[in-house]
């Protein structure tokens, strides 16, 4: 797709340079039965170049490419009237035009407010250069501290905020798998999750938006992003985004661990209890730990499947520890929804890059 619409921004654009040539007597231009003036030939060269220039900027992935477009295609569509009997086939071309620029127009949009969160978040959130030794691990229990000093946190600075990048692929019951791609900020200080997500669902590009921020937290999907599909916010959300929120601090922040808001309790020689308290909002998991440390899977009950507006049991099996920015880090991970008729797979995770405590971009 990025390649035919780039070839179809070039040619229409180099076809609008007709238009300056039959003005201006360049070649014969028998393609053209009408003449041209020379101050709309001008106007002519000047459309070709708007799209010319909206190709290069697309090919180099910049926002401002399907306003230079937009703006092309409505000078285009117009002087395409005044040749109507020889142009009209180049409204084929605008209409293209057209529709991908608006529907990228509306992805920049529905995606700056992630940015905009996330902006916001970075500024109520203090960053640290503070060093985390193993007195910050003495109060918990010797699995826990086992896994930090497994992933490596001991000796680094201590985490106040993450970004995490993945790809992977997600389905719902009944429906095919779809790929995805997903760029998160996790913030700890303040407890927030700011996670947009990239996919193709039957074909179309369809985007989602999870806000975890402020004791609230909703979720938003829509297909070209334009038509939502998915547009939650309910008190019942914010409980099961604590469950995913605590989920990603024990498997990619593992140094966060030592949040005193974390109560723990042994389970048996391989596995804990964790309660973490946002607000007035408390979740448990169990985390259980294989034999060299690592955490190898997050159980919890307190999750919400918001399609049914259910509690089911929830999972993360994760593996293939890896050193990802310094740390050991799983960097596959699957999502599972334990149902009383059995065990449905919903999310594979592949983990692609991390970074902590980052500032605004």
């Amino acid at each position: 797709m990025k390649f035919f619409l780039s070839i179809v921004l070039l040619i229409h654009g180099l076809i609008h340079f007709m238009g300056f040539a039959k003005a201006f007597d360049y070649g014969n231009m028998e393609q053209f039965s009408k003449e041209i003036s020379r101050p709309m030939g001008w106007l002519w060269l000047l459309t070709g170049l708007f799209f010319m220039v909206s190709a290069i900027l697309y090919v180099l992935k910049k926002d401002t490419w399907p306003l230079i477009a937009v703006v092309a295609v409505v000078v285009s569509q117009i002087l395409i009237v005044t040749v109507w009997a020889d142009a009209k086939f180049g409204t084929i071309a605008n209409v293209v035009i057209l529709v991908t620029a608006v529907t990228s127009l509306a992805a920049i949009h529905f995606e700056s407010a992630y940015k905009k969160d996330v902006n916001i978040a970075m500024k109520t959130n203090s960053r640290t250069t503070e060093i985390l030794t193993e007195k910050d691990l003495v109060h918990l229990p010797p699995l826990v501290q086992n896994y930090l000093k497994y992933a490596g946190v001991v000796g680094k600075p201590k985490v106040k905020n993450v970004k995490i990048v993945f790809e992977g692929d997600m389905r719902d019951r009944g429906k095919d798998w779809f790929e995805f791609t997903s760029e998160q900020h996790n913030f700890y200080q303040s407890p927030a999750r700011l996670f947009f997500m990239k996919a193709k669902v039957l074909g179309l590009p369809t985007h989602g938006y999870h806000a975890y921020l402020d004791a609230h937290a909703k979720m938003q999907v829509k297909v070209l992003s334009l038509f939502p599909v998915v547009r939650l916010d309910s008190p019942e959300l914010f409980t099961a985004e604590t469950v995913t929120f605590f989920n990603d601090l024990c498997l990619f922040a593992p140094a966060a661990l030592i949040d005193d808001r974390i109560e723990w309790e042994p389970v048996d020689t391989r596995s804990v209890k964790a309660t973490f308290t946002n607000r007035d909002t408390a979740i448990s998991a169990v985390l259980e730990f294989n034999e060299k440390g690592q955490l190898v899977n997050f159980i919890s009950e307190d999750r919400i499947s918001v399609d049914e507006m259910k509690t089911y049991p929830f999972s993360t099996p994760a593996s293939k520890y890896d050193t990802i920015n310094g740390h050991l880090l799983p960097t596959y991970g699957e999502a599972v929804w334990h149902y009383p008729e059995g065990n449905f797979v919903y999310g594979k995770f592949r983990l692609k890059s991390v970074a902590y405590n980052v500032g605004i971009e």
